[in-house]
């Protein structure tokens, strides 16, 4: 049995070898940090130092600015981000603004295929490719130190061994193949403020719960309410007890009840604001625009085109009478018919307002073409019109109807002709509103509203042999056959008993409601038919006339030859004074020119010629003058009406500092001395 080593011996051998493999791990450990320092080294050789350039242009500041501090504050709204979005709230029935606004901006959005080494599919995927749940583990190297009863069993079998069996170390680890699924994702979000709802309660609306039972006593008694609460709103739109059932129409269509008739008075004035919108350079030229070229002209002057008013329904006739309204200076009515008799039908009167251009405020559609119409002077919603079948009427603008409130009848003493002229006249002695008429069958009528009636009376009867006759009943029966035709008239301004009558052989009657058995007078005026004759606003003698032998005269109803004539070379279809002037007037042609006269600037030139339609065989049929504006209105054959702007040099009169109506008289009558003969009377 071989001695027992001592165990001090054994002891100093342990010490011995536990010390070499400390000394052979210190020598590893500073092997591996000298190759990392020199690594380090290495990397440092490519790197470039860096060097503080300091740009040419480089603001300097002073100490004291440097320390200034400047304030940004850096918030998570969206600039771009909408803040006047707004939604329909069926609860308001109204729009409301939306309060809450996403202020997230996505600049980048991509979809990825990474999974997380952790998650049920990593772990399975790392599996299939050998790697294991932890391949990192495999790296450690392991070392194995002998306890000390084996290293008792050792010293006592192998005393010659002084060192104990080394353990191999490990074969260092492969390093792991890098995929897309080793590694995590490491990313950051701001955080978003949660959104927040903000509701009310309203208390519900008051519910009451009823029920009845509905049998025939009920329902003829709701049908009974129901006529008598309609035959109250018939009694109070009643004038009498005898109303026929036109009447009746009248007043159920004067109250609708339907929500399209509730809306149509504000819609009215948003048409009126859009159409003021659309022509507001016409607006503007209207009110403010002078023509400067005036200053260089002369007398003469322009026409500047305004407003044109146009219906769809109104392209198939002809312009026969062009009327402002007295009391407001931008309405005016417009009559269409058409001249030709081969090519009569129905008819239409359209009121139109400079406040809307592009629809008439008005429209009545007529069974007869229409010839003339006229306002009455002090109840402006009044219009007496003449129609081509002989019959008057009166229309009021104030009901709800297409029919007349006024209309005559073969009964009633009807023309046989067609009404070329009506004319508004003063109450007569029982303060009931009259109106005169003249027609082709030769009668001069006036017509009285009674009631709900138009009562005639015949003026006068007009001969070809130059007598006026009232036998209507010999008229009747055949021994009236030379009555001439009357194609227009016109009452004196100041004298309500005097009125000129033209007829179509060419002559002018002078005639008054005194005298109705003869002619005050008789003037050889024309040598074709007379279209138009107007008395002048001012002086009382004088008057206008014109005619289709192309000329337009100027008269002294003192004296049988005229003062003035004009060839306008084409036929005159109307000549009217203008409100402003004694001696400015206005005619229309068929060849589509206006022409203005000024007597006391041009004795024999017109101051103004323009033509005013588009096309060259378009008519100019009528001219009006506004009795408030500088303008005038024109129609023709189409069935158009124009407004045009009177230039300064067109009227003048208005800018002298001693404009009067005594100064306006002065000045025709001086013109009137100028040209008189002493032996033309």
């Amino acid at each position: 049995m071989p001695p027992k080593r001592p165990v001090a011996a054994a002891k100093a051998g342990l010490t011995s070898s536990s010390t070499k493999i400390q000394s052979q791990s210190k020598v590893s450990r500073r092997g591996k940090d000298d190759e990392d320092s020199r690594m380090g080294e290495e990397d440092d050789e490519w790197m470039q130092q860096k060097i503080m350039m300091k740009p040419d242009d480089q603001l300097v500041l002073t100490a004291e600015e440097l320390k200034e501090e400047f304030t940004r504050i850096l918030t998570a709204n969206n600039p771009h981000a909408p803040n006047n979005i707004v939604r329909y709230s069926f609860k308001e029935d109204a729009y409301k603004m939306k309060m809450g606004v996403d202020q997230l901006a996505v600049h980048f959005s991509m979809d990825g295929n990474m999974l997380h080494k952790d998650s049920d599919e990593g772990r399975r995927q790392l599996a299939r490719m050998g790697l294991g749940e932890n391949p990192s583990e495999q790296n450690v190297e392991e070392v194995e130190v002998p306890a000390e009863d084996d290293l008792e069993a050792d010293a006592d079998g192998e005393e010659d061994k002084e060192a104990p069996k080394q353990v191999p170390a490990a074969k260092p680890a492969e390093a792991a193949l890098r995929n897309q699924f080793n590694y995590s994702e490491r990313a950051s979000q701001t955080f978003n403020n949660p959104y927040r709802e903000r509701g009310t309660v309203t208390e519900p609306p008051p519910r009451t719960n009823f029920s009845s039972t509905a049998n025939q006593w009920e329902i003829y008694d709701a049908y009974v309410e129901d006529l008598e609460r309609q035959e109250k709103q018939k009694e109070k739109k009643k004038k009498d007890d005898d109303k026929d059932k036109k009447a009746k129409q009248v007043v159920i269509d004067a109250a609708p009840t339907d929500e399209v008739s509730r809306i149509a008075k504000p819609a009215q004035i948003v048409e009126r604001m859009v159409n003021q919108n659309t022509h507001d350079e016409i607006a503007q030229d209207f009110k403010y625009w002078e023509d400067i070229s005036d200053e260089y002209k002369g007398n003469e002057g322009t026409l500047l085109p305004l407003w044109p008013f146009k219906s769809d329904k109104a392209k198939k006739f002809t312009v026969t009478a062009v009327h402002f309204n007295p009391k407001y200076d931008d309405m005016f009515a417009v009559g269409h018919g058409s001249y030709d008799f081969l090519k009569q039908s129905t008819g239409l009167i359209t009121v139109y307002s400079l406040k809307n251009p592009s629809f008439p405020e008005v429209t009545y559609t007529t069974e007869s073409g229409v010839m003339c119409l006229d306002f009455h002077p002090e109840h402006p919603y009044l219009i007496a019109v003449g129609f081509y079948d002989g019959s008057v009427a009166v229309y009021n603008l104030r009901e709800k109807t297409n029919e007349p409130s006024y209309l005559s009848s073969a009964k009633g003493g009807k023309h046989t002709d067609p009404v070329w002229q009506v004319c508004w006249q003063e109450n007569d002695l029982d303060n009931q509103l009259n109106f005169f008429s003249i027609s082709s069958d030769g009668r001069v009528t006036s017509w009285c509203l009674i009631k709900n009636e138009l009562h005639y009376t015949d003026i006068i009867l007009i001969r070809m042999s130059g007598e006026a006759d009232l036998d209507a009943e010999a008229n009747m029966q055949g021994m009236g056959m030379d009555l001439a035709c009357g194609t227009c008239f016109d009452f004196h301004k100041s004298t309500d008993y005097l009125f000129l009558v033209g007829t179509e052989e060419g002559k002018i009657h002078k005639c008054s409601k005194h005298y109705s058995s003869q002619f005050l007078d008789t003037y050889q005026a024309h040598h074709m038919a007379v279209y138009a004759v107007r008395w002048n606003n001012f002086h009382p003698r004088v008057f206008a006339s014109c005619s289709a032998d192309w000329t337009v005269k100027v008269w002294d109803h003192n004296y049988s030859e005229p003062m003035f004539t004009f060839d306008l070379g084409c036929s005159v279809g109307d000549v009217v004074w203008s409100p402003y002037s004694a001696t400015v007037f206005g005619a229309v042609t068929d060849d589509g020119n206006v022409f203005i006269f000024d007597l006391a600037q041009e004795k024999y030139e017109p101051i103004c010629q323009q033509s005013v339609v588009q096309k060259k065989k378009t008519k100019v049929t009528h001219l009006a003058f506004n009795q408030h504006y500088p303008m005038i209105a024109v129609g023709d054959d189409r069935g158009n009406a124009m407004t045009l702007k009177l230039s300064p040099n067109l009227r003048k009169c208005l800018k002298e500092k001693n404009y009067s109506k005594e100064n306006e008289i002065a000045k025709m009558e001086k013109l009137l001395e100028l040209v008189r003969e002493p032996t033309a009377k």
